[in-house]
């Protein structure tokens, strides 16, 4: 998993479910993120990547990890409506918030999977606590290779606060070698 200077797009959402409020990223800062981009119809999406990330939202500390849904649809758009997704949600039990990925009008693509440069579903975005994309897949990952990438971005936002306060004072000019003035 490779750090990124480039902070993850926003989140273009036409409605949520399964959360009282609109989530933004902005206001997500400090908290690791779990996007799982899919489609209802999508065969990998229903087998492996929905499953994957309600076991995630179960597992993870629900103050240090946000995990979302977003059902970007690219194709079949007159049976994959917000209507047919929430039936489909509550049918297989998804507790996890889930956004409705905006529309362009135009090209098919929704806004939100053009931003993040998807090439199709499932997708997986993981953020930082500083709001930085430090991943971004195509396909099936493995479950515990996705846990291991998750807890080692909730470390390093652990890390953070301590790191900051040593920059602040200064530090004490000593690593395990050596002290300088």
């Amino acid at each position: 998993m490779r750090a990124s200077g480039t902070l993850a797009p926003e989140w273009k959402v036409a409605q949520w479910f399964n959360t009282q409020q609109p989530l933004q990223l902005a206001d997500l800062r400090g908290k690791v993120v779990v996007m799982h981009a899919f489609q209802m119809l999508c065969p990998g999406c229903v087998v492996h990547g929905l499953p994957q990330t309600q076991k995630i939202y179960n597992v993870f500390d629900a103050n240090e990890v946000v995990v979302v849904g977003l059902h970007t649809v690219f194709e079949h758009h007159e049976v994959m409506t917000p209507q047919a997704l929430e039936v489909f949600i509550h049918e297989y039990r998804y507790t996890f918030p889930i956004g409705v990925d905006q529309p362009d009008g135009q090209s098919g693509l929704p806004l939100t999977m053009r931003a993040y440069g998807m090439r199709g579903t499932p997708s997986l975005i993981l953020i930082d606590h500083k709001g930085r994309l430090r991943k971004h897949s195509f396909g099936r990952d493995d479950d515990i290779q996705v846990g291991a990438d998750i807890a080692t971005l909730v470390s390093e936002a652990k890390a953070a606060p301590l790191a900051e306060a040593e920059n602040a004072s200064g530090g004490d000019g000593c690593d395990e070698d050596k002290c300088t003035a």
